[in-house]
């Protein structure tokens, strides 16, 4: 097994990736090539740093894979707060995915001070 798997941030970063994917389907075929297609690409990207973050041999690059991998998380949660105002999106459909993003977050984070250490 990938040493990544086993990362509880990771397995939590996959869900989230399926909450974010049906979130997109609510979206306008107008924002098809647009919006949704920002917010599907970066909330992949949250995973994707993650895996390659911890393929690499120092700590400093996995700290720098991790801190993309956060990037792109803020990204996506901007982005769906944009959706919301657009009423894409309902306030409690954002609500949902909040504190999931915030875990992963703070996950992120702590992970990345451990890598720096």
């Amino acid at each position: 097994m990938f040493a990544y798997r086993k990362l509880n941030v990771y397995q939590k970063a996959l869900q989230w990736v399926l909450d974010i994917y049906g979130l997109c389907r609510k979206f306008p075929d107008i924002e098809k090539f647009a919006l949704s297609s920002q917010v599907r690409r970066a909330a992949v990207s949250v995973t994707s740093n993650i895996a390659e973050g911890m393929s690499r041999s120092s700590n400093k690059d996995v700290a720098h894979f991790l801190e993309i991998s956060y990037g792109s998380l803020m990204e996506v949660q901007s982005q769906l707060e944009i959706a919301q105002l657009l009423n894409y999106i309902t306030k409690e459909e954002l609500d949902v995915v909040d504190p999931k993003t915030e875990e992963i977050a703070k996950m992120l984070s702590g992970l990345k001070k451990s890598k720096l250490r």
